[in-house]
C-alpha cells in the first residue's frame, strides 16, 4: 500500500470540513472551556463545551428552540436572525454563570467570520450575560442590529420582552 503524503487519508471530519483540528488544538491547550456558536439551516446552538478525556462535555446550552419554548420568543419569529443569536447567547451565558463558570473563549468553528454578524451577536450577548470571552469591540454588531428593529418595529418589542424573561436588564 502507498504510504506517501498524498496517498494518506486524511481524518472523517476533515474531509467532511467539518473540523479544523489545528484550530481545535490551539483552543483545548489554554484549558479553558470553549463558547460554541453554530447556526443551521433554521436555529442557532451556543453551548459553553470543556474538553474531557472521554470527549467533550457540554456545561450550558441554549438554542432557538429553547427561545420559543421557555423565554417568550415569538412561534413565528427567526430562530437564527441576528437578534435571536443575541438571545441564545444571552441565556447560555445566564446559564453558565450562575452554574459558576466565568471565562471562555471563542469557538466559531469553519463558520465565516464576517464584523456584525450572526455569530458576533451571539458573542455579544454572552459577553453581556457575564462570561468574559477575549474580542475586540469593532466586530460587535450595532444596537439597532441587536435590537431587531431594522427587521421589524413589532420584533424590538418581542426582544425586550425575551430579555426580560431571560433575567437581562441592560
Amino acid at each position: 500500500m502507498a504510504k506517501g503524503r498524498n496517498q494518506r487519508l486524511r481524518f472523517k471530519r476533515r474531509r467532511a470540513a467539518e473540523t479544523d483540528y489545528h484550530r481545535r488544538m490551539r483552543m483545548l491547550k489554554g484549558g479553558v472551556p470553549r463558547a460554541v456558536v453554530r447556526v443551521s439551516n433554521t436555529q442557532v446552538t451556543c453551548q459553553l463545551v470543556s474538553y474531557e478525556i472521554d470527549g467533550d462535555r457540554i456545561l450550558a446550552s441554549a438554542t432557538g428552540k429553547s427561545l420559543v419554548d421557555n423565554h417568550k420568543w415569538p412561534l413565528d419569529a427567526s430562530r437564527k436572525s441576528v437578534p435571536a443569536c443575541y438571545l441564545a447567547g444571552l441565556a447560555m451565558a445566564k446559564q453558565a454563570v450562575g452554574d459558576g463558570h466565568k471565562e471562555a473563549i471563542l469557538d466559531i468553528g469553519l463558520a465565516a467570520s464576517t464584523r456584525g454578524g450572526r455569530i458576533y451577536a451571539a458573542l455579544r450577548g454572552m459577553t453581556e450575560g457575564g462570561l468574559a470571552i477575549p474580542h475586540s469591540d469593532d466586530v460587535l454588531p450595532s444596537d439597532e442590529r441587536i435590537n431587531g428593529s431594522h427587521i421589524d418595529e413589532g420584533l424590538a418589542k418581542a426582544v425586550e420582552k425575551t430579555k426580560k424573561s431571560i433575567g437581562g436588564s441592560k
